[in-house]
C-alpha cells in the first residue's frame, strides 16, 4: 500500500515553473528535450490558452492513457501536474500516476528498461491555469493559444 496521499503532494508556484521554462528556452531545449515536463489534465476548459510545451492528458481519459503518459514522462527529472485550479483533477491525475509508477516499479514481471531508473520530483501547480493565466497569459514565451476573451470574467 502506498503512503502516498493528495496532502503529501508538493506545490510549486507559477514563478517557479516559469523561470524553468525560460531557462530551457534559453539553453535551447524545447519540450521534447527538456527535463521538465508539464501535464495538463483540463476536459472541455483546456480552450483557450495552455502552457508553451505541456502536453494534455484529459482526465475524463486519464486512467486509460496512463501507459502513454508513463513512456512520455520517462527520463524527465520534473513532472508538473494542473488542471483549472489545481484543486481536485490535477492532484487526483499526479497521485494516480505516482501509484503507477510505484507498482510499475514494484511488479517484477514488468519488463524494466536497462539503466538505472531516474529520480523524477512531481508538483503540483499551485492556481493551475487559472492562477499561471492571470500572470502569465498574454507571454507568448510561455503561454500558447491563450484567449484573453476566455478568462476576463474567471
Amino acid at each position: 500500500m502506498s503512503l502516498l496521499t493528495i496532502g503529501s503532494l508538493r506545490r510549486m508556484q507559477a514563478t517557479q515553473l516559469a523561470d524553468m521554462l525560460l531557462a530551457a528556452q534559453a539553453a535551447g531545449l524545447d519540450s521534447e528535450t527538456s527535463k521538465v515536463a508539464i501535464v495538463d489534465v483540463r476536459d472541455d476548459d483546456y480552450i483557450g490558452g495552455h502552457i508553451q510545451g505541456s502536453i494534455n492528458f484529459p482526465s475524463r481519459a486519464f486512467e486509460a492513457m496512463m501507459p502513454t503518459l508513463l513512456r512520455k514522462l520517462e527520463g524527465k527529472e520534473t513532472v508538473v501536474f494542473h488542471c483549472a485550479l489545481s484543486q481536485q483533477r490535477g492532484p487526483s491525475a499526479a497521485l494516480r500516476y505516482l501509484r503507477e509508477k510505484e507498482a510499475v516499479a514494484a511488479d517484477p514481471n514488468l519488463k524494466k528498461s536497462d539503466s538505472e531508473p531516474q529520480q523524477q520530483t512531481v508538483y503540483i501547480l499551485d492556481r493551475g491555469f487559472v492562477g499561471w493565466q492571470e500572470k502569465y497569459g498574454p507571454d507568448e514565451r510561455l503561454t500558447e493559444a491563450y484567449r484573453k476573451e476566455i478568462w476576463e470574467d474567471y
